[in-house]
């Protein structure tokens, strides 16, 4: 079976999604899968609702942002650099840059969930994430791989802003929430995202510069710009290094191509 590793978003939660067996029901297994993922989102929901009304933003703003904005990533970002004193822009441009890779997931996603037809692509839009993609790219492509999408992609949104609204709610009572270390608990969280994706030596690299980039930054920039300013640097430069392609070993084992069995 084909095997897809679903990070989540807003936290470090690491899940493999095995491609159903179309024989033992995929539907079941899909529901299975994505309730589990929707628990672990909510855990999280709750621990960003918390940390952003102890930051500063109301009930109703920390809501509109799971509402709206729907990335958990982009999320703790903004309420990670308002909470160090950065502005309200520069928290926004954090976000979107945070945010960005959900673009990527749309492109292998679209032709999929254009067989549901075009009204259904905004919506749908919304509720790409890391867990309702790795979801619907573990099934067949069609009716198997839409059904996967919007399951985990409703039960997941409804997780999270469920989360959301109970962590505001308990953030929102705390007296001083420095008392419960929650003022470095946005950092943590970050830590926690960032964590499972550095197995890769690549990726370690690029962590290893990012982080004596922020360091050199901090004292010459405003607060929060470090954080823009790094993740622009980073990406320039990840986008720069060449590939790697596969060596003469791994061409050899490859599966022919139609084009390949055509041509013999």
């Amino acid at each position: 079976m084909d095997q897809v590793s679903a990070y989540f978003e807003g936290g470090g939660v690491i899940s493999v999604v095995e491609e159903s067996d179309t024989s033992r029901g995929p539907g079941r297994t899909v529901v299975r899968d994505a309730s589990a993922l929707a628990l672990a989102v909510a855990a999280y929901g709750v621990s960003y609702g918390t940390l952003a009304t102890s930051s500063g933003l109301g009930i109703w703003q920390t809501q509109a942002l799971s509402l709206l904005m729907y990335s958990g990533a982009s999320q703790f970002g903004l309420v990670g650099v308002l909470s160090a004193g950065g502005s309200g822009g520069t928290a926004g441009v954090t976000a979107v840059l945070l945010g960005s890779r959900n673009l990527f997931y749309s492109f292998g996603l679209a032709t999929s969930l254009r067989g549901a037809g075009r009204r259904w692509l905004l919506p749908a839009a919304h509720l790409v994430s890391d867990e309702s993609a790795a979801m619907a790219m573990a099934q067949a492509p069609g009716a198997h791989r839409r059904f996967a999408f919007w399951t985990t992609g409703l039960l997941v949104f409804g997780s999270w802003n469920l989360g959301t609204l109970l962590g505001s709610v308990a953030g929102s009572l705390l007296v001083d929430p420095e008392a419960l270390g929650l003022d470095v608990a946005a950092a943590t969280a970050f830590l926690a995202l960032v964590a499972p994706r550095l197995r890769e030596a690549g990726n370690a690299v690029l962590a290893l510069a990012s982080a004596v980039c922020a360091v050199v930054l901090i004292p010459v920039l405003p607060s929060g710009l470090p954080v823009v300013v790094t993740a622009l640097i980073v990406l320039t430069v990840a986008g720069l290094l060449p590939r790697r392609l596969p060596d003469a070993s791994e061409q050899q084992s490859a599966p022919p191509t139609k084009e390949q069995e055509h041509s013999r």
